[in-house]
C-alpha cells in the first residue's frame, strides 16, 4: 500500500502569498519588525558589554508586491554576531537590505549601556547607566547614522543662587544627544560631552566626601536649561566627525510640578 503524499512535500510548496501582485498600487515606505527584544553585545570604549535591545527593522515595499517576508529579519538579526558598532550596523543593514531584495531600509537598536566611574573624592567605583540609541537608515541613495544618549545629570538654577540668601534650587535633568555620525564615534564622547556642560555628573555610589563635593561642584557651576543646550551644541558643532546633530535637555524641576525644557536641533534630513 503506497503512503499517502504529503501535501507540503517539495512537489506542493506552501503558496508564497506575500510575493503575490498587489493591485493597490501603494508604496510603502517602512513594513517590518518592531520592538523585538533580543540579547546583544554593544562595543564600548573598554571593549564588548553585553546588554538587551530593543529593536525596530523595516525595508520599504515596492507598489506592486503584497507583503514582506517578515521572518527574515529576525534571521538577518539573530545570525549577526559581531558587537554593535559604527560598522559591524552598516553590516547589518546590507545584509538586511540583500536578504528583503530591497534598496531602502531603518534599523534602531536601543539599549541600556553601562560606563564603570570612580567617585570623585573616595574613588570608589561603580556602574552608572545611561540609555543608547543607533539609528540606520538608506533612504534615496543617501544613508544616515545616528548615535542617540540620554545622559542623567544635575543643574542647579542661576536664579535661585542669586536670589538667595543661601542655597539653591537644583534638579535632575536628562540631556539627550542625538549626533549623525560620518564615521565610528564612542558613546562615552557624547556622554562626556553632555556631562561636562552641565553643574555637576552623575555617579552611581558616592561616599560623604563624594556627596560634599558634588553639592559644592554644583553650586559652583549654576545652569539654565538654556546654557545646557548651548554649551553642548557649540561642543558638537565643532567635532567634524558629526555632520548633524540635535541635543535636548529636560530638567524635572524641584520647585514646579512641570519641567523645564529646551532643544537645539540641526539634524540632516534624508
Amino acid at each position: 500500500m503506497n503512503a499517502p503524499e504529503n501535501i507540503f512535500s517539495s512537489r506542493n510548496p506552501l503558496p508564497d502569498v506575500q510575493s503575490h501582485a498587489d493591485h493597490r498600487q501603494l508604496a510603502i515606505q517602512r513594513v517590518g519588525v518592531k520592538s523585538l527584544v533580543h540579547p546583544v553585545t554593544v562595543q564600548t570604549a573598554k571593549g564588548p558589554q553585553p546588554s538587551v535591545a530593543t529593536v525596530d527593522m523595516t525595508v520599504a515595499l515596492p507598489p506592486e508586491v503584497k507583503g514582506t517576508h517578515m521572518s527574515r529579519f529576525l534571521e538577518v538579526f539573530q545570525a549577526h554576531d559581531e558587537p554593535l558598532s559604527f560598522h559591524s550596523v552598516q553590516a547589518l543593514m546590507d545584509t538586511m537590505l540583500a536578504r528583503l531584495e530591497s534598496d531602502q531600509g531603518y534599523i534602531k537598536i536601543a539599549l541600556p549601556y553601562f560606563v564603570r566611574k570612580a567617585a570623585p573624592v573616595s574613588g570608589v567605583e561603580s556602574l552608572m547607566d545611561y540609555q543608547a540609541t543607533l539609528e540606520c537608515e538608506v533612504r534615496q541613495h543617501q544613508r544616515l547614522t545616528t548615535i542617540t544618549v540620554v545622559v542623567p545629570v544635575t543643574s542647579l538654577c542661576p536664579c535661585s543662587k542669586k536670589i538667595s540668601e543661601y542655597g539653591a534650587h537644583n534638579q535632575r535633568s536628562h540631556v539627550t544627544i542625538a549626533a549623525q555620525v560620518n564615521g565610528p564615534i564612542e558613546i562615552e564622547e557624547l556622554i562626556r560631552i553632555a556631562e561636562q556642560a552641565a553643574s555637576c555628573e552623575l555617579w552611581g555610589l558616592l561616599k560623604r566626601p563624594d556627596e560634599k563635593y558634588v553639592t559644592e561642584r554644583a553650586y559652583d557651576n549654576p545652569k539654565f536649561v538654556e546654557d545646557l543646550v548651548r554649551d553642548i551644541a557649540l561642543a558638537l558643532a565643532q567635532d567634524r566627525r558629526i555632520r548633524g546633530y540635535s541635543v535636548e535637555s529636560e530638567n524635572f524641576e524641584s520647585i514646579h510640578n512641570h519641567s523645564a525644557y529646551a532643544m537645539i536641533d540641526h539634524l540632516q534630513r534624508s
